[in-house]
């Protein structure tokens, strides 16, 4: 995979992009990234990358030659898909896993970070494939939220975790929030692990941790198991054990 970014603050991402599972699916030559500043595609000697809003108004908008020139020098492999151009902004779709693992399945993704008021609409109409926010909340540019994508769609790319399980059995991969983990010591302080993850006996292993994700859904998470539709009749058969429980707790 090969990820460029435009931003006005290429160093922002340096240290990000060279640790860890992001430094690591580099040096396994799994993704490849470009930082790209889009003044070094500005007009004119000041290398002005914004201006005024037409019609009056606060704060300042980045006009659309710097950013299509940047997207459109990129080099292209002959024959290859045409990348995904992801515009970061508030207004853009929510990012979930769902999105993750559809983004992971490209070759190639371009991520624009704004700064400013916003983005000349051209650019967001004639331009971007994709808009995505990280959440209901406005931050003072792209940087942060492209570097959570990044992130998120990285560790999917085949061949970047050391463990091909880890992404499958992820909150959200399975529609569910994880199960608790343990590890050692088996009893801290007396808080002692699970009597079943010292078993041996995988079967019962694997249920409690199907278990244990379902009511931690349920609990944290209640929203996701509205998505759900193929709870099997064991599942269902918990939640409504839970919710007697806890219909019995608020009445006592």
């Amino acid at each position: 995979m090969r990820i460029d970014v435009l931003t006005l603050f290429p160093e922002m991402f340096e240290g990000v992009l060279n640790a860890s599972i992001l430094g690591r699916a580099a040096d396994k030559g799994r993704v490849t990234y470009r930082l790209v500043n889009y003044r070094d595609y500005a007009e004119n000697k000041h290398r002005t990358v914004d201006d005024t809003p037409y019609g009056g108004g606060g704060g300042m908008v980045l006009k659309p030659e710097p950013i299509f020139r940047a997207v459109e020098a990129l080099p292209r492999e002959e024959g290859a898909r045409p990348p995904r151009i992801i515009l970061m902004c508030p207004q853009g779709e929510t990012f979930t896993q769902r999105k993750a693992e559809e983004l992971a399945g490209e070759d190639h993704l371009v991520f624009i970070c704004g700064h400013y008021e916003g983005y000349d609409e051209r650019i967001r109409q004639y331009l971007v494939t994709d808009e995505i926010s990280i959440g209901d909340y406005v931050l003072t540019g792209g940087e942060l939220p492209a570097m959570v994508v990044i992130d998120a769609v990285v560790r999917l790319v085949p061949g970047v975790l050391g463990n091909e399980q880890s992404p499958v059995t992820d909150s959200f991969s399975t529609g569910l929030l994880e199960h608790p983990h343990y590890t050692r010591p088996a009893d801290f302080r007396g808080m002692k692990v699970p009597d079943v993850l010292l078993s041996g006996h995988h079967e019962q292993i694997d249920m409690w941790r199907r278990k244990e994700s379902l009511r931690r859904t349920w609990l944290r998470r209640p929203d996701l198991l509205d998505l759900r539709k193929d709870l099997t009749a064991e599942e269902r058969e918990w939640l409504a054990a839970w919710q007697r429980e806890a219909a019995e707790d608020e009445r006592s």
